[in-house]
């Protein structure tokens, strides 16, 4: 199975608007998982993470945080290596 890129995400959340729109721009497919109402997959998230706001974004299965934290990896260039490590587009 290839690796995906997965955004934990609720509706109306600007900082999971904001991380989308970051992948989309660097062209970088990605999962969006709704997680609104979901209890036992907030449980999972927060079990997972130890976080409980959203967005919560995966590369693979690393865990990296949220939007804050993927526009941080981006502005770095560690965003462009870890998806490299993968297999995974980034255009920018």
């Amino acid at each position: 199975m290839a690796a995906t890129v997965t955004v934990y995400t609720t509706t109306y959340c600007p900082y999971c608007v904001r991380a989308k729109a970051l992948l989309t721009r660097r062209g970088v497919p990605f999962t969006e998982v709704n997680v609104e109402g979901d209890d036992e997959k907030r449980d999972w998230l927060v079990k997972t993470t130890g976080r409980r706001t959203v967005p919560q974004i995966f590369l693979g299965d690393e865990a990296v945080g949220g939007s804050d934290d993927l526009h941080a990896l981006d502005a770095s260039g560690a965003l462009r290596t870890k998806l490299q490590a993968l297999g995974l587009p980034y255009s920018g």
